[in-house]
């Protein structure tokens, strides 16, 4: 993100109303590789293109704040790697981490990993190091640490199933699970911060906590989620949740969450009932049945009754419900900015 757009985003987030409706984008390896021409597998092992297709989003786009902005990745792979999960690539298919949990008894002898050496996790900051000069000549800082939150790991080390399971079977050792996740996530949190002083946000995608009930999320999610909120002292906490967050939403702003990309569940005025207004939202068009399959009418279309439903547009950046869906058109994303005058 270029200095304007982040001093706009904070200035969003503290509620000061904006001349024109913002719009911003979680982009990553879901739509930019296919966007820009080249294959996932191109995207996550070449940085010269990775680097590229992220600038060439910027510069076609430049009212649009792109979020986290030249995010590093290696797609869900990313964080279970350090645990020693199998990583799978394909050419053009989405990565698989693999389970590392096969016993629930296993998690007695997890330990955890070192996020400045182990797994894809020395690889995505590096990556960062080398093309920092180039980001930053292009005018963009590195604004966000990210990863994605404990429970969306623990799904990927023992498998979504049988960690919902866990939870009701065997919550202490899902307690020392969450315990050594969010241990690992503070400090790669620190990591970050560490190696990128403009980083100022932090940005956590979590959609395992959309899979369980209000009580649970209370008891495996929130407390853990929080504390690694509560350990960044930077100005924007971006949560990401477009699972069926009805049940945990009311929680997030005491979370340490200020800004919130949801799913298509509710409305925007719904949601800021919900959380008092004290959430930023970046929403709420439906992304794969409309900015993905729709046509660019369709879009202004959605895009104006949007706005005109609006009861407060404070606090509100324009986007998809969730992330930037694969197959997104240039010609969409053109028709959602022209439809907010």
């Amino acid at each position: 993100m270029i200095d304007k757009q982040w001093n706009s985003l904070v200035s969003i987030i503290d509620g000061q109303p904006q001349e024109t409706i913002p719009a911003g984008f979680i982009i990553d390896c879901p739509w930019l590789p296919k966007w820009y021409g080249i294959t996932l597998l191109d995207y996550f092992s070449n940085d010269e293109l990775w680097f590229k297709a992220n600038l060439k989003a910027a510069e076609t786009f430049p009212d649009v704040m792109f979020l986290p902005g030249f995010w590093s990745e290696y797609g869900m792979c990313t964080e279970p790697s350090a645990f020693g999960a199998k990583c799978t690539f394909w050419k053009n298919e989405f990565p698989f981490a693999g389970k590392v949990i096969k016993q629930i008894e296993e998690i007695d002898d997890l330990e955890m990993p070192d996020p400045v050496s182990d797994g894809l996790l020395p690889f995505m900051l590096n990556r960062l190091v080398i093309m920092q000069p180039r980001i930053e000549d292009a005018g963009h800082r590195i604004r966000f640490s990210v990863s994605r939150g404990p429970l969306n790991i623990a799904s990927f080390l023992m498998g979504v199933t049988e960690l919902m399971v866990a939870m009701l079977t065997d919550p202490e050792r899902i307690h020392r699970l969450m315990r050594i996740i969010t241990d690992f996530l503070k400090k790669w949190h620190r990591t970050q911060r560490d190696a990128f002083p403009s980083i100022d946000g932090i940005m956590m995608l979590d959609d395992i906590v959309g899979f369980v009930s209000e009580d649970d999320f209370l008891t495996f999610g929130f407390p853990y989620i929080k504390e690694i909120y509560d350990d960044a002292p930077v100005k924007v906490k971006f949560f990401h949740n477009d699972a069926d967050f009805r049940a945990s939403l009311k929680h997030y702003p005491d979370m340490g969450v200020n800004l919130f990309n949801p799913g298509i569940q509710m409305t925007v005025n719904e949601m800021k009932e919900a959380t008092s207004g004290r959430l930023t939202i970046l929403g709420n068009i439906p992304p794969r049945d409309v900015l993905a399959a729709g046509t660019p009418a369709e879009v202004e279309t959605a895009v104006s009754a949007l706005l005109s439903e609006l009861n407060d547009r404070s606090r509100f950046i324009l986007s998809c419900g969730g992330g930037m869906p694969p197959a997104v058109t240039t010609e969409n994303i053109n028709a959602l900015l022209k439809a907010r005058h």
